[in-house]
């Protein structure tokens, strides 16, 4: 691959707090250089309409019940994805030839075929004057996959580029899952269950804070053993348990209502890692993700499957911005017609190529 492309990913994750944006320089196949890495916060009114919308949308049918709401939700935040792209590009002195729009999930399930992203990739087309690639996962879920993860592709990429194989990358954002890469650079992964989507909940729905600075609330607590068993028991004979991919309303905290505080978050952190462990690999581990910060989380799942876990900023890669740069290289592939899913990676019955790109 000797044609290069700087690229700009956009990423508006689960915690619905702001857009990471990374500008990469690279072929699709191998990161040649990471040349910028910001993050921009919504204010408090945008992250409380977006939260609203996604917590009244839990089935399909709550889709055509919000379209007027969604539709306008769409454009704001199309708008103000084309603002801070605006800020990130305004002093980068070279032509951006690609953006990767992710837009913001507000449903996913893929065994409906459905995962809506919001972002309205034409208007950020003519809003920004760039190629724009964006409805990353409709070709995946077409094609029988679920849609998710998407990033394994570019962590095969990180892999080449730290030269250490046969590890397992573990990211903990809303949801968890993994990426397995085997020392032949064959890559396979699984969403595992929820990271910080119920954690971060239960602090917002019980604090003025958005989440568990370093997991101090939930080392003060208590677990309780009773309400985990029970909790436990009953996620794991229920079949959302075997799903490959999953959405943060496939889980809910209304098992922990009642505890105090602290000892409901540290019964929270102890049901998210146990259900974590029961599917992670047993392999080396580097893990990414806003979780990585959650010390305690950290220290119980290390606890619990005996084995050291690496942080990727030890690599010296900013473990903020993965699935933003994730984006800028699947843009670029998308546009290559290189495929960004595989049946190891999403479950789809063949390589897929995915992104829908938008000329400007």
């Amino acid at each position: 691959m000797d044609k290069k492309f700087y690229s700009l990913g956009l990423m508006s994750g689960t915690s619905m707090d702001g857009i990471d944006a990374s500008i990469i320089y690279s072929n699709g196949v191998d990161i040649l250089e990471v040349v910028q890495n910001k993050y921009f916060k919504y204010d408090d009114n945008f992250i409380n309409k977006l939260s609203d919308l996604k917590n009244k949308i839990n089935t399909s049918s709550d889709l055509k019940l919000c379209l007027s709401d969604l539709n306008n939700l769409e454009r704001e935040l199309t708008i103000l994805h084309a603002k801070f792209a605006g800020d990130i590009l305004k002093d980068f002195k070279k032509n951006i030839d690609l953006v990767g729009f992710h837009g913001q999930t507000i449903y996913h399930n893929p065994d409906e075929k459905i995962s809506k992203q919001l972002g309205d990739g034409k208007l950020l087309s003519q809003l920004i004057k760039k190629k724009i690639v964006f409805n990353f996962r409709k070709n995946d879920i077409e094609n029988n996959g679920n849609g998710a993860p998407l990033a394994p592709i570019y962590h095969s990429a990180i892999t080449k580029k730290i030269n250490k194989k046969n590890i397992i990358y573990l990211n903990i954002g809303g949801i968890a899952n993994e990426t397995f890469i085997d020392k032949n650079l064959n890559i396979s992964a699984k969403d595992l269950g929820p990271g910080n989507c119920l954690i971060d909940l239960w602090i917002r729905q019980n604090t003025e804070k958005k989440y568990d600075e370093d997991g101090n609330i939930a080392k003060s607590g208590k677990i309780s053993k009773i309400i985990l068993e029970q909790s436990l028991d009953i996620y794991f004979n229920n079949k959302i348990s075997q799903k490959r991919s999953y959405d943060i309303n496939d889980f809910d905290i209304s098992f922990f209502r009642g505890l105090t505080l602290e000892d409901g978050a540290a019964t929270i952190v102890e049901f998210t890692i146990e259900i974590i462990a029961s599917k992670l690999s047993s392999k080396d581990i580097i893990c990414c993700g806003g979780g990585r910060k959650n010390k305690y989380l950290i220290e119980r799942l290390e606890k619990k499957i005996n084995k050291k876990i690496l942080n990727i900023d030890e690599f010296e890669i900013d473990g903020d911005f993965i699935e933003s740069q994730a984006f800028a290289f699947l843009a670029i592939r998308s546009f290559l017609n290189l495929p960004i899913s595989f049946p190891m990676t999403t479950g789809c019955n063949k390589d897929t190529i995915g992104g829908e790109i938008i000329k400007n």
